[in-house]
């Protein structure tokens, strides 16, 4: 990508930044520093590509004015919390849909492929879940309480223990990304079968109902926050070997922040399924109306934030930027 390709391709979101600068700074201080993050993007990309040119001098002298405001006004700076959530993380999920869509049906195709293999092959259930936790299990279904397994632990050593495993496995699908999408593919793969052959091997048993009522209260929440962090991990493989218009390393770059932003917008999700399996998912008896209440109350949780408010912050944001150009 030339010099004039560049400008062409960034021009209007600068332009929109200097307005802001200039006449809307106060009334509208998130956008202009998710501007101010685009644009550091773009002046390292400058500095190295276009060095001592008119592009580079006139981000540089954008990026400066817009520094002397932004980290002069504390205020915003206590705001930058509060936006990653109402504003940042809801923009990154709109543009990470196709990669969560294709981490879920990764899962979801692992996910059957062990259901399906627990069911023609009763020795498959050892092999993914080991004799001693098979073993364990029916030992805890012949005396009367299938899901003893989450009545184990202490209620606070669990949630602990639970809250490290979990964002240990959204970080590793994130980082094995590195390796390509592959990397994280295979993650999504281990994790779905184990799933399907463990609530396959439940349903043998004549327990679907029972099963999926107990493990989903957490489940809900863990297993789709899995699934967006494997989206983590696709964005940054696929930005390797899919840089469009800019150089592989920057690419890669813009891939890595985007990541991460996901994966750390995911860690109050993974404590949420943590404290609802150790605190809550124990209670295997309570009744199936209050289980399935609070599964249902996680897929909306999911579906609004997840999918219908990204939506809205998107319309906002091009609404906001077609008023103001």
């Amino acid at each position: 990508m030339n010099e004039i390709q560049f400008a062409h391709k960034n021009k209007d979101r600068w332009e929109e930044f200097e307005h802001l600068i200039h006449y809307g700074y106060q009334s509208n201080p998130d956008k202009i520093t998710d501007l101010y993050i685009h644009l550091t993007d773009e002046l390292a990309y400058a500095k190295t590509y276009f060095p001592s040119t008119m592009t580079m001098q006139y981000l540089n002298g954008l990026a400066q004015k817009a520094h002397q405001i932004i980290y002069q006004n504390k205020p915003v700076k206590k705001k930058r919390i509060l936006a990653f959530w109402h504003h940042d993380l809801p923009l990154v999920l709109h543009s990470s849909r196709k990669a969560i869509l294709i981490s879920f049906l990764i899962l979801f195709t692992a996910a059957l492929m062990g259901w399906v293999s627990n069911r023609y092959d009763p020795d498959f259930v050892r092999i993914i879940l080991g004799d001693k936790y098979v073993n364990m299990t029916l030992s805890n279904i012949e005396n009367g309480d299938p899901m003893a397994v989450y009545k184990s632990m202490n209620q606070v050593d669990m949630f602990l223990g639970i809250s490290i495993n979990n964002i240990y496995i959204s970080f590793l699908a994130f980082i094995t990304g590195i390796f390509t999408a592959l990397g994280t593919g295979y993650i999504l793969l281990t994790n779905g079968i184990m799933l399907g052959t463990f609530q396959g091997f439940l349903a043998e048993k004549g327990l679907l109902l029972e099963s999926v009522s107990s493990i989903w209260i957490h489940g809900t929440l863990e297993i789709f926050s899995i699934i967006v962090a494997g989206a983590a991990g696709i964005i940054m493989g696929n930005s390797f070997i899919f840089p469009g218009t800019y150089s592989r390393l920057y690419s890669f770059r813009l891939g890595v922040l985007k990541g991460l932003k996901l994966v750390c917008g995911l860690i109050p999700f993974f404590l949420v399924a943590a404290f609802l399996e150790g605190f809550v998912t124990r209670y295997t008896h309570a009744p199936y109306v209050l289980k399935f209440s609070i599964i249902f109350i996680s897929l909306l949780i999911i579906l609004l934030y997840f999918f219908i408010y990204p939506q809205y912050v998107k319309l906002k944001e091009q609404h906001h930027g077609t008023s103001t150009s």
